[in-house]
């Protein structure tokens, strides 16, 4: 193996580590920003949030939007 070779190896290597780092950063962020904010289910936008990327990261948009949305408060029904 030439030097080039063992070059070509450990750019392979840091890119792999890198694109797993960015799966798992954008797999805790929509929960981690659910809890920081308050929300009534950050469980659910944390499931939600793994469970679009590991299926297609389709809906993964629609679970970041989700963390953000506060749920309004229950209203008493007038008496």
């Amino acid at each position: 193996m030439s030097l080039i070779d063992v070059f070509a190896w450990i750019v392979l290597i840091v890119l792999a580590a890198t694109a797993v780092a960015v799966f798992v950063a954008l797999g805790m962020m929509p929960g981690h920003i659910a809890r920081k904010r308050g929300h009534p289910w950050p469980e659910a936008v944390t499931v939600g949030s793994w469970a679009t990327l590991i299926c297609g990261f389709v809906f993964w948009p629609l679970v970041l939007i989700w963390a953000y949305v506060d749920a309004p408060e229950r209203r008493e029904a007038p008496k």
